[in-house]
């Protein structure tokens, strides 16, 4: 390793570390709603719109961080937003620990996504300033990081509660993580978010049709992902009839499938066509959506539901990269505005999928389920023939 390779090295590491912190804020409070509502709700625990309320604060403040964080990151460099959201993880998993109702539970979930947000943001545009030769791979292992993480994160947390330490313990135990992440950035030289020039403002972009694709594009790619992960462990319990732990387990399989599929197409890099390789996944998530939610065999469908993480894995970070190959001046701002999307996508698609299932059974409305990837591999189609860099087309 060379002396001007080590810093660039130390620098990926503390990203992909990041991803990480970013992991843990999301995926805590799922697996630790049980343990929060006997404890804050009395006998009767907290309703389920208490509790909903819990993991839809998280994801305000993610939204609110991105959007915060977008426009003044490319003005002030990512590397003070890197520390920034490391740190306000860290805060959120002490009042989390300390909190003594469940206002502050609120107050401290928000600013744990506070600060998933303004990493979720700042990650991806600082990994492509670091690596802008080779955006997809980068990409990719990057949010490999992410499904590890989540991994981490339900595994230790739910083997933790089962030995009997509680979720201000688990809060409190993890904190150092976030901070020692934050404060190794300080250390280190993050390059501009964007080439010498001129930044491509956000109104430009949204005046460019292919733009407005990719926009699309990473808006059907959360909602492939997540409608199936927001689902899998309900639909395991109430469709398939296994029990909790099984469903719990079938989200963990799920996860660690995402985290191989990113893997794997981190280490393909320029080997596969970027466009190519994501309609074939979009093809590939589509048929295991519909076979998870009509096959008749229970062990069938949920290899299928869990076979879903690694179809879709690519999908995210892959579109990242598109964008960033297509407009490297787009900096934080557009990276935030695809993030904002991706999460949208990522809240309409469970919600249809519950809508649905009231309506009709569960099955049925994680079918619905099925029309994401398949507009997605439509959409790319059409992406792969507008006119764009060579780049953004071979990965």
């Amino acid at each position: 390793m060379t002396s001007q390779s080590a810093p660039r090295t130390y620098a990926l590491g503390l990203c992909y570390a990041s991803m990480v912190s970013l992991a843990i804020a999301v995926n805590l409070i799922p697996i630790s709603l049980t343990t929060l509502s006997t404890a804050l709700g009395g006998p009767e625990g907290l309703t389920k719109e208490q509790l909903g309320r819990i993991s839809a604060t998280i994801f305000v403040g993610l939204v609110t961080g991105i959007i915060l964080a977008g426009p003044l990151a490319d003005r002030l460099g990512a590397k003070a937003f890197a520390v920034a959201g490391n740190l306000s993880i860290a805060a959120g998993l002490a009042v989390l620990g300390l909190a003594p109702n469940y206002a502050t539970v609120l107050a401290a979930v928000f600013v744990m996504g506070l600060g998933a947000g303004i990493l979720d943001l700042v990650l991806s545009p600082i990994i492509c300033a670091l690596q802008s030769d080779r955006r997809t791979s980068a990409m990719n292992w990057l949010h490999s990081f992410y499904a590890i993480g989540a991994v981490a994160s339900i595994l230790a947390g739910s083997l933790a509660l089962r030995l009997g330490f509680g979720w201000r313990a688990i809060s409190l135990s993890i904190i150092a993580a976030p901070v020692a992440v934050g404060l190794g950035f300080l250390g280190v030289t993050v390059p501009p978010l964007i080439a010498a020039g001129e930044r491509t403002p956000v109104l430009r972009l949204s005046r460019q049709p292919y733009f407005i694709m990719v926009l699309a594009a990473i808006f059907l790619a959360g909602a492939s992902e997540l409608g199936m992960a927001q689902w899998l462990s309900a639909y395991a319990e109430m469709g398939l009839g296994y029990s909790t732990w099984t469903g719990g387990m079938g989200l963990l399989a799920f996860s660690a499938a995402m985290a191989a599929g990113r893997v794997g197409a981190g280490m393909l890099g320029r080997r596969v066509a970027v466009i190519p390789m994501m309609i074939g996944c979009g093809v590939l998530a589509a048929g295991l959506y519909a076979a998870g939610s009509f096959a008749p065999w229970p062990p069938v469908a949920l290899a299928a539901c869990v076979g879903v993480g690694l179809a879709v894995s690519c999908l995210w970070p892959s579109t990242l990269a598109v964008a960033g190959d297509r407009f490297p001046q787009g900096g934080a701002s557009m990276f935030g505005l695809l993030a904002a999307f991706g999460n949208f996508g990522g809240i309409f698609m469970p919600w249809v999928i519950g809508v649905t299932a009231d309506v009709a059974a569960i099955r049925w409305g994680l079918a619905a389920g099925t029309v994401a990837p398949v507009a997605l591999a439509i959409l790319l189609a059409c992406i792969r023939r507008q006119p764009a860099t060579a780049r953004a087309l071979q990965g």
